[in-house]
């Protein structure tokens, strides 16, 4: 029952309109548009973010995995924010009040995400990772934790590649 459960959470938080008449993403095409709200209440979108590396991490506070990952990504990002790298973190924890995660978000360098209108979301479970190039082509997504190698792995080539014209 809670898998059940969990899926209808995670999915209570993504726009479904908006997902269902979108493109999928694909690995290797270019990623479609989406639009975060923040926990400010401040929108972004991904045309907003062409010329950086964007990686969108969908977490739940449940998540034993996910609590490990969001650490590493936190830190990471502040490492390499400065080379082009932007990290979003979006929960699918439909149950908890916002209230009550301000305190994470605050403690955070990754900006926080409550809602996303797009076709993006758990793929089969959380944490879930989309990165997208500098050109805003995707070049991954897949479910399961990072690790710090896997991180370096994946994201150094794309802050290496220069920004488009």
């Amino acid at each position: 029952m809670r898998p059940v459960m969990a899926a209808a959470l995670m999915l209570g938080l993504l726009d479904s309109g908006a997902a269902q008449a979108a493109t999928k993403p694909v690995v290797g095409e270019m990623a479609p548009d989406f639009e975060l709200t923040l926990i400010d209440g401040s929108k972004v979108s991904l045309a907003e973010l062409k010329g950086q590396v964007v990686l969108l991490n969908f977490w739940a506070t449940w998540c034993v995995p996910c609590r490990k990952e969001l650490p590493t990504l936190d830190s990471y990002y502040g490492l390499q924010k400065k080379h082009g790298l932007k990290v979003f973190a979006i929960t699918t924890e439909g149950s908890v009040p916002v209230a009550q995660l301000k305190q994470l978000f605050a403690a955070m360098h990754i900006p926080s995400a409550k809602r996303i209108k797009g076709p993006y979301g758990p793929l089969t479970g959380v944490p879930t990772n989309f990165v997208i190039d500098r050109s805003g082509k995707l070049r991954y997504a897949k479910s399961g934790a990072f690790e710090l190698d896997d991180l370096n792995a994946l994201l150094v080539p794309l802050l290496n590649e220069q920004p488009p014209a």
